[in-house]
């Protein structure tokens, strides 16, 4: 076992879906564009709980 992370996980470019289970912890979920994120999320959505984030640039939120 080694140390833990001193610094945050830096997220890359794209845009970004959380997906998650009830009860349980968030995946996040990037793709490239935003027409492939929003039929991403459309086929999570039939069991899973979405929420859609956003776009990241450059370690910022663009949306």
């Amino acid at each position: 076992m080694g140390r833990p992370a001193t610094k945050p996980a830096k997220l890359r470019d794209g845009f970004y879906i959380e997906v998650k289970n009830s009860g349980t912890g968030a995946v996040f979920v990037r793709r490239d564009t935003r027409e492939q994120m929003l039929v991403a999320a459309e086929e999570y959505k039939r069991t899973k709980q979405v929420n859609v984030l956003g776009e990241i640039k450059n370690d910022k939120w663009l949306d």
